[in-house]
């Protein structure tokens, strides 16, 4: 029988990679402390930076696809620290912090906006998922971030809204999780959408409920809350709805066309 997914231990605290150190430190809004010796540059959206040491360099870190990027909404350039020196980053936001240490040749994917921060070595792309269930449901659709360990050892952190639970399907395991619930898998994932269509009775009006269908093999992490920071009823396809409280997935059958 599947596991059941358990919550991300919040009392790590600190961890370590090549050419740095880390800390997460906070309850409600917590922070990620870095102290890097130059040789690993870390990257970031520029607004999550909480404070930062004179001798840590801030500079551009650029991507590719920026046009695509910039009609969904999207961040179109990173900012990227370098040099020696302690510097943190916060999102304004209630939730968990955690770390995914990737080695040479792994990769994950990841829900828009997750990130917090990764290092220099992680080769970071993004696809758009479109089609017919995005149109509908999500309007612009859904961009899944894609992070590889290009050398070495590299080190993802994301936020999560609430707090995440984790848990590893073996091959052929499912789990259904509401759109906007989950926040990371990794790669090996299978992912399909399973909608149920609700009726009350004959002739009566009903909605459907919309579920991501993940499979194994792989680890699938889950946060509890969920934030949309592009507005209303975005992307509920593909894993990017918006929770709306008391309606999580449940989406009414009749469209309003002002949405």
């Amino acid at each position: 029988m599947p596991d059941i997914p358990h919550l991300v231990p919040t009392t790590v605290t600190q961890g370590q990679a090549p050419g740095l150190g880390y800390r997460i430190e906070g309850e409600l809004v917590p922070a990620l402390h870095v102290a890097i010796d130059g040789s690993v540059p870390i990257f970031f959206e520029h607004h999550v930076v909480l404070w930062k040491q004179p001798s840590v360099e801030i500079r551009l870190h650029h991507m590719a696809g920026a046009m695509t990027r910039m009609f969904a909404g999207m961040p179109i350039m990173m900012t990227e620290a370098a040099g020696s020196g302690q510097l943190a980053f916060s999102r304004d936001a209630p939730g968990h912090v955690l770390a995914l240490h990737l080695q040479a040749g792994e990769s994950i994917l990841t829900r828009e906006h997750g990130l917090l921060a990764a290092t220099g070595n992680l080769d970071y792309s993004f696809t758009q998922v479109g089609g017919v269930a995005s149109m509908l449901f999500g309007k612009q659709g859904l961009f899944v971030d894609r992070f590889a360990c290009s050398s070495g050892e590299g080190v993802l952190w994301l936020h999560g809204h609430g707090n995440v639970f984790e848990v590893t399907l073996g091959a052929g395991e499912v789990i259904d999780v509401e759109p906007g619930s989950w926040l990371y898998r990794d790669e090996s994932v299978g992912y399909s959408q399973q909608m149920m269509s609700l009726r009350t009775g004959f002739r009566a009006g009903g909605g459907n409920l919309v579920f991501n269908r993940l499979t194994g093999p792989g680890r699938v992490g889950l946060q509890s809350g969920f934030y949309e920071s592009r507005g209303d009823a975005q992307s509920a396809a593909a894993g990017n709805s918006s929770k709306s409280p008391g309606l999580g997935g449940l989406l009414g059958g009749f469209l309003d066309p002002s949405t």
